[in-house]
């Protein structure tokens, strides 16, 4: 099965926020209490209640100041952390390649939101019960699926979203950055095509990615083999070990996890 893929060209974005909006709408996400910060960002960051988020970036140069935007969101990659270390196996790779989280698998450990290289995923608690759920974008699978495309590109106003086969959206971006290199911008580039084995939601950049906040190689942490490499192997040698060392993992895990969300 061919790779599906995302592509937003931050030349285009005008931040109206329309993304955001469809993002919550389609998936029924609550809207949040914000407040004023002195920015037209709003809300501040991504939450288990916001997957899709337009980041404002400030940059002066030369007596000017320029506005560049970024849809932050899931990065859907190939080499995905968070599917390594997910022990239930709620995340996991679609045959076309994005990455899907199943909430009834998710048991909250939270291995997802501290294994990110792009720090997605966000965990809620239950203040009551402690348990919690990993939230993050699906890539609209219950639309793709079907033959649409996923809300945000869908609403999009300026058509900064594409959506499509992986390697047509690999070319389209590759001519978009060449050509913004030779309008005034000698730092455009595509970013996520072959970054962490291929991204499924990559970036037209008017500078470099260091000035989005985007790590320019983001690595998945030596980590996220522990999992996959040492306590998997054991189930099928001793399950009483594999549970001793999973227990282990957990709790010297749990200490360090940031809740982002608590009901």
């Amino acid at each position: 099965m061919a790779k599906v893929a995302m592509l937003y060209d931050s030349s285009k974005c005008t931040a109206c926020r329309g993304c955001q909006v469809a993002c919550k709408q389609w998936n029924d996400l609550p809207g949040t209490l914000t407040k004023n910060t002195g920015s037209y960002e709003n809300p501040p960051d991504l939450s288990p209640y916001t997957w899709t988020k337009i980041r404002f970036i400030e940059k002066y140069e030369n007596g000017q100041m320029r506005w560049f935007f970024l849809a932050q969101g899931c990065m859907h990659c190939t080499d995905a952390a968070c599917v390594k270390v997910c022990p239930t196996g709620a995340l996991k790779h679609h045959p076309s390649g994005f990455v899907t989280l199943e909430q009834d698998l998710c048991n909250g450990c939270g291995y997802c939101t501290q294994f990110c290289p792009f720090h997605i995923p966000r965990l809620l608690t239950d203040r009551l019960t402690g348990k919690g759920k990993s939230f993050k974008c699906t890539f609209c699978m219950d639309r793709v699926t079907n033959g649409e495309k996923p809300a945000c590109v869908k609403t999009c106003p300026p058509g900064a979203f594409s959506f499509g086969d992986r390697n047509d959206l690999i070319a389209k971006g590759r001519e978009r950055a060449l050509l913004m290199q030779k309008n005034g911008y000698p730092d455009a580039n595509l970013y996520g095509d072959i970054l962490l084995g291929g991204l499924g939601r990559m970036y037209v950049l008017l500078d470099k990615p260091e000035v989005y906040g985007l790590p320019a190689n983001p690595v998945s942490p030596a980590l996220t083999h522990v999992w996959q490499d040492w306590v998997q192997p054991l189930v099928g040698v001793s399950f009483g070990a594999a549970a001793l060392a999973t227990v282990a993992a957990f709790v010297i895990a749990r200490r360090h996890i940031n809740m982002e969300g608590v009901e």
